[in-house]
């Protein structure tokens, strides 16, 4: 009775593929289910939004910049418009054939008008400082002279200065009255 095998007892090598084989419920499991796969897609996804983030900055910040260029580049276009108007005055006033001194001079009128209008549009401003104090940040004195006028006071204009947008562009060109007792 020793070597008569046992009824319904597995063979050796049945038992070893049992236990080789991964557990049925696993292979039904969805990709979702597992944490690496999941981990690994939610990875790519967010690496796709950032790569995309990533182009429309790049493409926000050219466009910007050809704008910025063209502004820079157009900045006088609307300037540029009203001086056509003076200048095409000033051919006007040259290419007439018999154009006496008072016509001349009433057309060098209305064609200052049209220029001081553009300035004014654009805010381009003159600083004709006859009169008041000295201002260093605003008038260039070319000289100094005795006067009646308060000491550091400007007495004459030899060239008008001019603002932009409250920024000086060209300081106005002045003598000063020199205090009493001071030589040049």
């Amino acid at each position: 009775m020793q070597n008569e095998p046992v009824p319904d007892a597995p063979d050796a090598g049945a038992l070893q593929e049992a236990e080789a084989a991964p557990p049925a419920a696993s292979a039904t499991l969805p990709a979702e289910a597992d944490p690496l796969l999941k981990a690994e897609t939610e990875a790519r996804e967010h690496y796709d939004a950032w790569l995309r983030a990533k182009a429309e900055t790049d493409n926000v910040r050219k466009r910007a910049q050809a704008e910025i260029a063209a502004a820079h580049k157009f900045a006088v276009e609307n300037f540029s418009a009203e001086l056509l108007a003076v200048k095409d005055s000033l051919e006007a006033a040259l290419a007439a054939e018999n154009a006496t001194v008072d016509g001349m001079r009433s057309g060098a009128e209305l064609t200052l008008k049209q220029l001081n209008s553009a300035f004014e549009k654009f805010n381009l401003a003159e600083i004709d400082p006859l009169g008041a104090k000295f201002d260093p940040r605003r008038h260039q004195a070319i000289g100094t002279v005795d006067s009646e006028a308060e000491p550091n006071t400007v007495v004459r204009v030899l060239q008008k200065g001019y603002l932009l947008h409250d920024r000086v562009i060209r300081p106005a060109l002045v003598t000063v009255a020199r205090p009493k007792g001071v030589e040049n």
